[in-house]
């Protein structure tokens, strides 16, 4: 479809031609974006292509499920004024562009008090209770999520990796090493809610106020995963110290809030454990935006990510097996 023809299902009352519109750089996903400008005021809109949400049922449809469900909770997320199934389409409240991966590099005074926010944000999330046959709380990362993400990874970042050199054997025992690292992650009595995908760029800072956008994939799994996705960011490395300081917070509020009885060496050990699942799940994914789609844009995330890994090797040893290896087999990529 042209461009015209979703804006006449969607605004059917105005013209294009009373419009500015200008693309707007999306994710990895295969959503368009595209800033609408009313000329005779400047007020601004957003529009949302998706092809997911063609034919849909809008009652069920993840984003606007897990939208709604967020923002009956007080978390705030873009409003959305109005979407049409039959075209895939959504008119989204414009929040801006400053996402906080921008505004910490512009202002890194705020990295402090905005971060604690974002982690209070986080818990508030963390905290939402829902009935389990019901999107979200239906989906979880469970083992067939976690072992489908290592195999993507191992499938994208090694096997079809003209520049890693795995033999069959090194493959068959990262995968049995992988479904090990899966198997401590399962601790489905402490499951709760997940955005899935909480980095820097997911979260807008309009006026300094965290906006959470990306949330469709919203799912049940350990509290640590979107902790480590905002504090083991491929996108945005923070200081030691601060990563220190804020898991302490994220920790104390998840116990504050009923959500957490271990001790804190544990939340850390499992912390660990999730961020290295997740840093290589977000490997295969920079390289199959790289190799598959021609998208370079992902290219220097794959050494920032590779990064992370030692570390967690150091400290767990259940890593080594796994993480040694898959550092030796992308070692041109270390940097």
């Amino acid at each position: 479809m042209e461009l015209h023809q979703y804006l006449q299902r969607l605004l059917p009352e105005q013209s294009p031609s009373e419009l500015h519109i200008s693309s707007i750089t999306g994710d990895a996903s295969n959503r368009r974006y595209f800033r609408l400008t009313d000329i005779s005021n400047s007020a601004t809109t957003v529009l949302c292509i998706d092809p997911g949400f063609r034919g849909r049922d809008p009652r069920s449809y993840p984003f606007l499920v897990v939208r709604d469900l967020l923002a009956e909770n007080g978390i705030r997320t873009p409003e959305i004024f109005r979407h049409d199934s039959e075209t895939g389409a959504f008119l989204l409240e414009d929040c801006g562009t400053d996402m906080l991966q921008d505004h910490v590099t512009a202002f890194p005074d705020d990295l402090g008090p905005l971060y604690d926010s974002v982690i209070d944000t986080l818990v508030h999330l963390q905290s939402i209770r829902g009935n389990s046959s019901s999107v979200p709380f239906s989906l979880s990362f469970d083992r067939e999520k976690l072992m489908f993400e290592f195999d993507f990874f191992i499938t994208h970042a090694l096997e079809n990796n003209h520049r890693a050199t795995p033999s069959a054997q090194d493959l068959e025992h990262l995968r049995q090493q992988c479904e090990q690292i899966t198997t401590l992650l399962l601790e489905t009595d402490r499951f709760v809610l997940n955005h899935r995908d909480f980095h820097c760029r997911n979260i807008l800072v309009p006026e300094g106020t965290p906006v959470i956008i990306d949330f469709q994939d919203a799912r049940m799994g350990l509290p640590q995963y979107d902790a480590v996705s905002l504090l083991r960011d491929s996108y945005l490395e923070l200081p030691d110290q601060r990563v220190g300081e804020l898991q302490l917070r994220h920790w104390q509020q998840l116990k504050d809030r009923g959500l957490q009885n271990t001790s804190f060496d544990t939340y850390l050990r499992l912390f660990d454990i999730m961020a290295f699942q997740r840093n290589v799940k977000a490997l295969g994914t920079f390289f199959y935006q790289v190799d598959v789609l021609g998208n370079r844009s992902f290219a220097p995330y794959i050494s920032s990510t590779l990064a992370y890994l030692p570390g967690y090797i150091e400290r767990q040893k259940e890593l080594q097996p796994a993480g040694n290896l898959i550092l030796n087999l992308l070692d041109t990529y270390v940097s």
